[in-house]
């Protein structure tokens, strides 16, 4: 063998046998280690979940940790690559020893990454849950509604509260989700006895000009639509409506516009673009809901979004959670709390947090109804409530 390769070689087996040790030395005194994985790079990013969920576990190491212990919290990097993403859990799975997952946010995190965690029968909170793996998982359980019961939930809104007919859809489907994004519509459907007008499923992601889009949702006599769309998918949208004099139509759109750069970039929001906020509006600036939440990021320089929101109650909850662990905190105490806690509620959200020993964790059903005026470039709360998906 040449040097060079036994260095290669003698580096590889140094680097393996580190990984089989470490964390060994966390013992019930040393850090208790986090991990999280995150769309930080790539073409769509989602810090802030992360962000906030560190803040939080800071400010808690600042006030003593758990039981003493401080939290050490690894956010890493899945690039919006299917392969990153692996790596990144199999690092802070299998190399850190994370004894829990807290506050991801990626497009394809949970995809990719279910049945490893599965495996090593490690939990994940995630903060912001996209993908269908995200709520069909027994070891995910994310905080956040999610893209279907919010497609459901504007829709409800739309239908039953403005009393809107003629309600088409336009989605931008990405991957496996077409099909849970059916089981959004046919659950409104369920609900309302109603039916789509027209539904295009080919709408794509980053288009350049979304014109022959909007003239055919017009052309098939389209009073209102609802997109699950990206933010500036969404500017480009209305604004080929806009340019085709099309000002009468209402748009029923997700979370994922939800922010004060989307609402200063549209002029023309027709008869107004309607969401139901995952969390308690953040726009709200006095509202005690978000008091806590506010402080922390602005103290931190953390954007306020819904992002930040996630993150920051899949921090909280897990911290309420730990705390009430007697003995050493591990990945099997922390799992066995998680299945065995109590709901949790908190004013932010309109429904309860419960991670549990369910085979599927899509629990969050509340949304609460916020309106974009044309000419206001400002969000405005709709509802004195929530509005919720009715049980069935």
């Amino acid at each position: 063998m040449k040097p060079a390769r036994r260095l290669v070689a003698l580096a590889s087996a140094v680097l393996l046998a580190t990984a089989g040790c470490a964390g060994s030395d966390s013992g019930a005194s040393g850090p208790i280690v986090v991990g999280s994985v995150n769309a930080l790079s790539g073409a769509a990013t989602f810090p802030e979940a992360s962000q906030a969920a560190k803040a939080v576990f800071d400010a808690a190491n600042a006030s003593g940790g758990v039981n003493g212990r401080q939290i050490q919290y690894k956010a890493l990097d899945d690039k919006g690559d299917p392969a990153a993403a692996a790596a990144a859990a199999r690092e802070v799975v299998g190399r850190d020893e994370a004894v829990a997952l807290v506050g991801s946010s990626s497009l394809i995190e949970c995809e990719i990454n279910n049945k490893y965690y599965e495996q090593q029968k490690i939990l994940s909170m995630q903060g912001i849950g996209v993908d269908p793996a995200c709520f069909s998982s027994p070891n995910i359980a994310p905080v956040n509604v999610g893209p279907y019961h919010d497609m459901t939930l504007t829709l409800l809104y739309g239908s039953e509260t403005l009393k809107l007919n003629d309600i088409c859809a336009l989605l931008e489907i990405a991957g496996n989700t077409l099909p849970s994004y059916q089981a959004a519509i046919d659950e409104w459907s369920a609900i309302t006895g109603k039916k789509l007008k027209y539904l295009d499923a080919t709408v794509p992601y980053g288009g350049s000009d979304y014109t022959s889009y909007i003239v055919k949702a017009r052309n098939a006599g389209c009073k209102a639509i609802t997109v699950n769309p990206v933010e500036p998918d969404s500017i480009g949208q209305l604004k080929a409506a806009a340019a085709q004099g099309w000002n009468d139509v209402t748009w029923l759109l997700l979370t994922s516009v939800y922010s004060e750069n989307y609402a200063k970039a549209i002029t023309n929001a027709g008869a107004g673009v309607y969401v139901p906020a995952e969390f308690y509006p953040f726009t709200d600036a006095t509202s005690p809901q978000n008091k806590d939440w506010r402080e922390l990021m602005t103290k931190n320089n953390i954007p306020l979004t819904s992002f930040s929101q996630g993150g920051y109650l899949a921090a909280k909850y897990f911290l309420d959670v730990v705390r009430g662990i007697q003995g050493d905190i591990t990945r099997e105490s922390v799992t066995k709390a998680l299945r065995e806690m109590k709901p949790i509620t908190d004013p932010m959200v309109g429904t309860p947090y419960v991670f549990g020993p369910g085979q599927t964790h899509h629990d969050n059903t509340a949304g609460w109804p916020i309106k974009l005026a044309s000419g206001t470039n400002k969000w405005e709360l709709v509802a004195n409530d929530w509005l919720r998906i009715p049980k069935k």
